[in-house]
């Protein structure tokens, strides 16, 4: 069901907030509040990892995926554990 919703410039504000914080959609959060007052919502979270995110213990990332390019290309039998694992670092 498609429904139009209007917020006060408050509650805006807090689920945008919430929404970033989280790395949730704004509509997956009010899906997830509706459920929750109907008396739908099950126990467990709907993710293992919902409750790091709302302890603050892991933060939501930062932006999307992006495919990562190499910029160095290694040496015939070097893996890149040799470049971190070396004397010369402190």
């Amino acid at each position: 069901m498609a429904l139009n919703l209007r917020l006060r410039p408050e509650a805006e504000e807090a689920l945008r907030a919430e929404a970033e914080r989280s790395g949730r959609s704004q509509q997956e959060l009010l899906r997830e509040a509706v459920d929750r007052y109907l008396g739908l919502a099950t126990s467990e979270p709907k993710h293992e990892w919902d409750h790091l995110l709302t302890s603050g213990k892991v933060l939501p990332p930062r932006g999307s995926y992006r495919r990562v390019v190499p910029t160095v290309e290694l040496a015939p039998g070097q893996k890149s554990i040799d470049l971190l694992d070396r004397e010369d670092r402190f």
